[in-house]
Order: C-alpha cells, then sequence, then structure tokens
C-alpha cells in the first residue's frame, strides 16, 4: 500500500454528498418527460431504494461515529455532525421533488392510460365497498395494534416498516391514547388491485389501486370498536443494517453472519423516521422518544412513504408505457459454439464446435447486456461441466441469482467427478442470506467451497476451467467486471474476456491458491491484483503518463468506473493534470475529484452516464506514448477496492479488442445525455432531446442490427 498524500480539502469532494448528487441523477431519469410512464416509476423507486441503504449504511456509520465521540473530519474537512448536517439539507429538496412528481405529474399522466392510482377517499362507493371488504376478509385478520400506554411501552419498529399511528380516544374516560399498527406490506400488495368494473367508466381502466396503508388507515374502527378515532398518521422507520462481523474462522464467519442477519432483519439503532406532512407535533415527539431520534432524524413528506414500492407497477402488462424490451444477441464469435441452435437445427452437427475450439484460436471479448451472458458465459460453464477432458472448475461468487444455471453447472461438475472449488463471498452486503444458501447447497453437492482470506472481502469475478489436452493441462479463463448473476446481466452494462492465454491460466492458478491457502503471493504476471499489486500498479501506470508528458510525448487517460474516492489516486491525478496529462473520466457514482480547476485540474473532464441499464464496467486506457494499454476488472478507485478487498484487473492484449474498447470509450465520452461534471461538484446535463442517441441506445441499435462489435470498431 503506497503513503497516502494529502488532498487540500477544498480540493475533494464529500463522498456522501457525492453519492446524494448520483441518485439525484437517477431521480432525474424518473423525471424526465422522454423516459416511459412505467420506467419513470421504476427510477422513482430505485431513487428510495438507494437511499434506503444510504441511510443502513452511511449515514448510520456517520451517527455511530457521532455517538462514539470521532471527532476527526473527513477528507473534505468535515466533522460526522456537519456531514449528516449537510446529508439532510441536501436531501429535503430532492425528496420533495419525487413527491412532486408522483402526485402531479406520473398519478395524472398514468391515469390518461388506464392506470388509476387512487386515494381511499377518491373512490367511488362501489369501490371503497370492496375494498373494505378485502380488508375484513384479507387484512384485518393479520394485523396487530399495539397500545402504548404506562402498561405497554412503546412497541419495537423492524427496519423499513411502514406504520399507522393511531389517536384514538375512550368515549367513556375522554382519556386519549395513541396506538401503533403495522401495514403488512410485506405480504400483501403495496398497491391493493380494486376490480376494473367497479370504476363506473366505459371503457374501464386497465389497472385500479389503493394504498394498502389506506385501507388500514380508513378501517381502524374495526381494530378499535367502541373508541372514537381521532386521526391517523403514516410512518416508517430506517435503521442500521450494517454488519459489523470479526476476523473469523469459516465456520465461525458463517455462524456470525447468521446471527447478524437476524439482528438487521430487527435492525439496529434508528437512522431515520419518515413521517405523514400532517403529522401534529405531539405526535412527533412521541415517536422521537420511542425511537430515540433527534429532530433532523424526521423526514417529513407530502406524500405516501416508501415509494420503493412503486417498482410493483412494472408488472402492469402496458407495453407502451414501458422502454421497448431488450434481447441481446451470443457473440458472433461463439454462434457455432451454441448446444441449443444445435438442438433446434440452426447449426448442422459437423459445424458445432466447442467454446474450448474457440478460445484457442484467439480472445472473446463480451459486453453485456449486449452480448447475452447465457450464451457466453453460462454456456462456457455448462459446456465445462459435461466436457470429459475438464478436470477442475474454480471460480469466486460474490452475488449470484436465484435458481442460478451458474450454480447448476457447478453442482452438475461436481456430479461428474471434476473438481470444483467456489470461492462464496459470505459478506457480499445485502446478499449473504442468499450466498450463505448456495454456499450450503454447493456443500451438499460436493462442491468444495471456501469463504476467502481473512480480513478481506472477496470482490474480484474470475472462473478457471483446467483441461486435458494431449496429455497437456490447458487453463481457459473468464474475467469479468460483472457478477454471476442471471438477472443482473440483464440489467448492467459488464465487460468481460474470455482466454486461453496461458499466462493469464497460470495468474489465475496461483490467485486460487492465494484465496485458498496460505499463498503469499506477491507478483503476478498479467493481473493486478489488490491488495498486493493493484494500487501500486495503478499508479505506476498513471506516473508513467506523468513522464511521458513531460517528455514531450503527450499523455493521455480515460479510465470509466462506478466510483473515485481514494484519495492518494485522486492527488496522483491533479499531479498529471498539472504535468499536461489529458484525463477523462467516466464515473457513474461518487467523484470526490475536482474537475477544472485552474492550477490544479484543468486537464481533467468527468462524465456520468446514467441510462435504462445500470453502468457498471471498469475499463482502464493509458496512451503509453503511443501503445496503448488497456485494462479492465472489478475494481474501483476506491480504498476499499485497492486496500481491502481481494480484487482482479486484467490487460486487454488483443489489438482487435482493444480498438473495440476504444471505440466504446468514444461512445461514452461524448452521450449526448451525459452528465457533465463542474469544478464545484455539481453536474448538469447535456441538453438532449427524446431523438438523441445515447450511448446505451446507440448499442442496442447495433445488436438489434445483428452487427458485431468488430464491425462497428
Amino acid at each position: 500500500m503506497s503513503s497516502q498524500p494529502v488532498v487540500a480539502p477544498d480540493l475533494y469532494i464529500n463522498r456522501e454528498l457525492s453519492w446524494i448528487d448520483f441518485n439525484h441523477r437517477v431521480l432525474s431519469l424518473a423525471l424526465d418527460e422522454h423516459t416511459p410512464l412505467l420506467e419513470q416509476a421504476k427510477f422513482s423507486a430505485i431513487f428510495s431504494n438507494n437511499l434506503d441503504e444510504f441511510f443502513m449504511v452511511r449515514v448510520a456509520s456517520l451517527k455511530s461515529q457521532l455517538e462514539a465521540g470521532v471527532t476527526s473530519r473527513s477528507d473534505d474537512g468535515l466533522t460526522p455532525q456537519e456531514q449528516l448536517d449537510a446529508i439532510h439539507t441536501k436531501l429535503r429538496p430532492l425528496l420533495e421533488m419525487q413527491q412532486q412528481h408522483y402526485r402531479h405529474s406520473l398519478k395524472t399522466h398514468l391515469a390518461e392510460y388506464g392506470v388509476q392510482l387512487l386515494d381511499y377517499l377518491r373512490l367511488n362507493e362501489a369501490q371503497k365497498s370492496w375494498a373494505d371488504d378485502y380488508f375484513r376478509k384479507a387484512i384485518f385478520p393479520v394485523l396487530t395494534p399495539l397500545a402504548v400506554d404506562p402498561a405497554h411501552p412503546f412497541p419495537f419498529l423492524s427496519n423499513l416498516s411502514l406504520n399507522v399511528a393511531a389517536l384514538i380516544r375512550d368515549p367513556d374516560t375522554g382519556r386519549q391514547q395513541f396506538a401503533r399498527v403495522k401495514v403488512p406490506q410485506k405480504i400483501l400488495p403495496r398497491f391493493v388491485p380494486i376490480p376494473t368494473e367497479l370504476s363506473g367508466i366505459v371503457p374501464t381502466p386497465g389497472f385500479t389501486a389503493v394504498p394498502l396503508e389506506q385501507l388500514v388507515a380508513f378501517n381502524l374502527r374495526w381494530l378499535f370498536p367502541g373508541m372514537t378515532i381521532e386521526g391517523h398518521y403514516f410512518f416508517r422507520i430506517t435503521r442500521d443494517a450494517d454488519l459489523e462481523l470479526r476476523d473469523l474462522e469459516a465456520d465461525d464467519l458463517m455462524e456470525a453472519l447468521q446471527e447478524g442477519l437476524r439482528k438487521r432483519r430487527v435492525g439496529g439503532e434508528v437512522v431515520r423516521v419518515e413521517v405523514a406532512d400532517e403529522m401534529p407535533e405531539e405526535v412527533v415527539h412521541l415517536l422521537m422518544e420511542g425511537t430515540d431520534v433527534e429532530p433532523k432524524d424526521i423526514y417529513r413528506t407530502n406524500g405516501p412513504l416508501g415509494l420503493d414500492d412503486l417498482m410493483s407497477l412494472m408488472a402492469i402488462p402496458l407495453s407502451q408505457l414501458r422502454d421497448a424490451p431488450h434481447k441481446g444477441r451470443t457473440a458472433p464469435s461463439l454462434v457455432r459454439a451454441q448446444r441449443s441452435q444445435l438442438e433446434d437445427g440452426s447449426i448442422k452437427q459437423e459445424e458445432f464446435e466447442s467454446i474450448f475450439s474457440v478460445l484457442r484460436r484467439g480472445d472473446v471479448l463480451l459486453h453485456h447486456p449486449f452480448d447475452l451472458f447465457s450464451t457466453s458465459v453460462e454456456e462456457f460453464l455448462s459446456q465445462a461441466a459435461a466436457d470429459a477432458s475438464v478436470l477442475a472448475i474454480k471460480m469466486t461468487l460474490y452475488r449470484t441469482s436465484k435458481d442460478s444455471p451458474v450454480v447448476a453447472s457447478l453442482i452438475r461438475a461436481a456430479e461428474n467427478g471434476k473438481q470444483v472449488m467456489a470461492l462464496v463471498e459470505l459478506k457480499a452486503r445485502f446478499d449473504e442470506d442468499n450466498n450463505i444458501q448456495w454456499a450450503r447447497q454447493l456443500e451438499r453437492s460436493g462442491v468444495h467451497v471456501v469463504y476467502g482470506v481473512l480480513g478481506l472481502k472477496t470482490h474480484t469475478k474470475v472462473l478457471l476451467v483446467v483441461r486435458r489436452e494431449k496429455e497437456v493441462l490447458r487453463s481457459y479463463v473468464h474475467i469479468g467486471t460483472g457478477n454471476y448473476n442471471s438477472k443482473t446481466s440483464s440489467l448492467y452494462t459488464d465487460v468481460g474476456l474470455l482466454t486461453a492465454r496461458e499466462e493469464f491460466g497460470q495468474d489465475l492458478v496461483e490467485l486460487f491458491n492465494y484465496l485458498t491457502g496460505f499463498s503469499k503471493q506477491q507478483s503476478f504476471r498479467k493481473l493486478l491484483v489488490a491488495p498486493v499489486t493493484l494500487r501500486k500498479g495503478m499508479e505506476g501506470l498513471i506516473r508513467r503518463e506523468i513522464d511521458h508528458a513531460r517528455e514531450g510525448r503527450g499523455g493521455h487517460i480515460r479510465a470509466k468506473m462506478n466510483a473515485l474516492v481514494d484519495p492518494a489516486i485522486i492527488a496522483l491525478l491533479y499531479e498529471a493534470s498539472a504535468a499536461g496529462v489529458r484525463i477523462e473520466l467516466i464515473i457513474r457514482g461518487m467523484c470526490c475529484l475536482r474537475p477544472g480547476v485552474e492550477g490544479v485540474s484543468e486537464g481533467i473532464s468527468v462524465v456520468s452516464v446514467i441510462g435504462r441499464f445500470l453502468e457498471h464496467s471498469r475499463l482502464f486506457w493509458f496512451a503509453n506514448g503511443g501503445q496503448p494499454e488497456i485494462f479492465f476488472g472489478s475494481a474501483d478507485w476506491m480504498p476499499r477496492n485497492l486496500d481491502r478487498r481481494v480484487e482482479a484487473v486484467a490487460p486487454i492484449e488483443d489489438p482487435r479488442l482493444q480498438k473495440q474498447i476504444e471505440a466504446l470509450l468514444d461512445l461514452y465520452l461524448t452521450d449526448t445525455g451525459a452528465w457533465h461534471m463542474h469544478s464545484d461538484g455539481h453536474f448538469s446535463q447535456r441538453q438532449h432531446s427524446g431523438e438523441a442517441k445515447l450511448t446505451q441506445m446507440l448499442l442496442m441499435e447495433r445488436w438489434r442490427g445483428g452487427l458485431s462489435n468488430e464491425a462497428k470498431a
């Protein structure tokens, strides 16, 4: 690990505030009139879900620092309290923008297409009668009202729970009481569909629904018979959900994780209380006392709480309100290696060749979701599991999908007598429970499961297949930027490389030994591996561009990643800019560097591309005095990726594939809808019309046209 040079606070943007700017860009997709309506609902839901995780992890961490008396300042010079105050101030207008959009735009325009999201008080008599009957039959039996009085302490409120605060008066004593009712949104739909024929409109609309919490609130009389209901108010709780785990042996780690997950489901300290805007101050104070929060932890909202549930609207069968479906294609070089096409007769038996044969001829670059994950990575693994010449399969699993074909292939390979090893990262945040289940299933099937290196998360995405060919062992490799996850492979943009290059195989053999044994491997032939060589390697590549610039050969760096946070890398990029290196950055999320500062970073530009697919690939291009070198992999330029995780970044050496990456970077840098970062840290979107050719749209058009990357590069 290199020493961390100091970046002046005014040259470093707070990472939490930068993240909020990123989530603002996500919200902007929901607010964009060119975004189809149900996609608007989706992006609004993503904004809310992102924010939930932000509070559960990042805000919770700051509050923990505050409670522990931490006085040290962040890299931009703020104390924990100052950061919390700034977060609160920055979020307020965004939350109001989201609610304004939901109330005055999304609902209104959806209604024009027969999708009615109605408040209970807007229901007609027939609809109200049906809704009340639904409450009595489907909701009432599962509710548990909890009173708060000297005999009943304030109830525990579970994480992300939506609740009704009820004010009730006893008509005999005149005494007012408070009760809490939890809304069962985990077991019932948040937007309860009402039969369309009850609308009284001809033709009847395609979808009519009422929020679940309103059905509860307007039927409280059933829960408190004989009492007078004087008011009801909605509120929602967010708790600390980060898992702090000691460095334990594998069996202990599994046990500790399971205990931690049990605690997470209940939740740690309350970090946010969202309340309906109309909630009286006396009720707010009661919630503050019961949850032990401060006034700035209270977020008043003029509209429905927990808009992450808008994601459920994507199930409404109105294709004209969604993006046109995108179906990727099989990478051209792998078409004749598809057994599925062989089975349907589109390829004759004599024309079929294995993926191993393809890779012996040359590398294959994959770009998902435009290249299908199923007919590339999954097919590669499936063929390896069935191939009698394959002796061993080793891979890392950070996140994978339910009913995973990847896991099925590993199990099948073990059943076929191959040596199969899977490194399952149990500490993948919010996927821990899923990964524990996969680990157990794999172990029961004979797969050797390990949990990585103590003290480090294994975030790298690598797959190694060892095959016997003419009494010689040959390695085939997949290295990627994304998880081995069938679901997200169609939602995230990721790059992967399939190769049979000998040095890559040797590096992965040694990397897996590092992951599973007691190896202290300190160097690799081709790979840059964190925490061993990646930081030093990246810093060396940047310094080489500085040398080129100073010696008159021009320096140029292009890099695409999810986040740029690391102070040492930022300081080095400032040094490079001052030396005359041109630096073009494509950063999806947090960026703590300030571009375009006079005398510091005039040579640095930053853009952010946000679209229907989540930009997830990490690409690093260095001009190298006219002999460019390109790397890709699983790591962002963040301290956790460079120092506290196992990551792998690999070179792309085939000149043909290098040209494809260069053309791809050109597209991103000239994206007409990209967001441009200014020196003060704020982003503004480039002007575009609905007909703009955005990068992701261009890539989809190219794949729909059946043209290969090679043809377009």
